[in-house]
């Protein structure tokens, strides 16, 4: 009997939570008084991060949505619905990333993974997609971390953006997955081929050919040197930086990595608008 409740607490048990700091609840109550919102608005918002940390969610990310809200006069009604956006993601995030750790990816960096999973998923990847990113990528040269699995789930979301299709796109991602690639050349992969997504949609450039390359063991370094000094026409907002390097942590966003331009998220908009991503660095 003892060992049955056992069985049953020790997922519950591996769930830790996340508090939100005494430095953020003091910078929120500051931005909530210089704009003169009432406690109580706030409170509420507050209690949506508390709720989701309670979760084993990330605290950091949504306190930054919710600061970031405030410092742009954006009214705490209208930060709500964004805010509650991002815990779906998030909770959709560490649903997906439990289950294919119950199927051998390893964990990693498990805050991490949530947030540039959620970002994923708030870029247009599905469930399914990640599922079968993790299907191909099994039998690859390293074993995959949930880590390096949200990157690629990001990655094939950034190539659709791009008008590669999902086929190819988790083709090509699963691939370089299996090769063991890094995050970070998962995602430098994914900037150049969104930046050249017309020249493979009309056939000038082959995402065939470029899978093959990939599974010949050739690293993202490598695969558009040719191009490197090309006219930089692609997204400033894919531009890399360091944030999605192995090892380095990602702040403030779902997915956190930190960004301009189009891809600029963890912070609400100028409208108090949604979305996670931020460089795909």
């Amino acid at each position: 009997m003892w060992l049955v409740l056992a069985a049953l607490w020790l997922p519950v048990a591996a769930v830790q939570a996340e508090t939100l700091s005494v430095q953020d609840r003091e910078e929120i109550n500051r931005l909530r008084s210089a704009q003169g919102y009432s406690a109580e608005e706030v409170n509420q918002l507050l209690d949506h991060v508390a709720k989701a940390g309670e979760k084993g969610l990330p605290t950091e990310p949504l306190a930054n949505k919710v600061k970031e809200g405030l410092a742009k006069g954006v009214e705490p009604k209208r930060i709500d619905p964004v805010l509650r956006q991002l815990v779906t993601h998030f909770e959709s995030a560490q649903e997906v990333l439990r289950e294919v750790g119950t199927r051998g990816v390893a964990e990693g960096n498990h805050q991490r993974s949530i947030e540039m999973m959620a970002d994923a998923f708030s870029r247009g990847a599905s469930a399914d997609e990640v599922r079968e990113l993790a299907r191909v990528s099994q039998d690859g040269k390293q074993k995959v971390t949930q880590e390096t699995l949200a990157a690629g789930a990001k990655s094939l979301a950034v190539m659709k953006e791009g008008r590669v299709s999902s086929k190819d796109g988790t083709a090509l991602v699963g691939e370089g997955l299996r090769q063991g690639y890094r995050s970070s050349e998962l995602l430098d992969l994914s900037r150049e081929v969104k930046r050249r997504g017309a020249e493979f949609h009309d056939g000038r450039a082959s995402l065939q050919a470029l899978r093959e390359q990939v599974s010949r063991g050739e690293r993202g370094d490598r695969l558009f040197r040719e191009d490197r000094g090309g006219s930089g026409s692609g997204d400033r907002g894919d531009h890399g930086g360091s944030s999605d390097r192995s090892g380095s942590s990602e702040r403030g966003g779902s997915g956190g990595d930190r960004s301009g331009g189009s891809d600029r998220g963890s912070r609400p908009d100028r409208s108090g608008g949604s979305g996670h991503g931020g460089r795909d660095h």
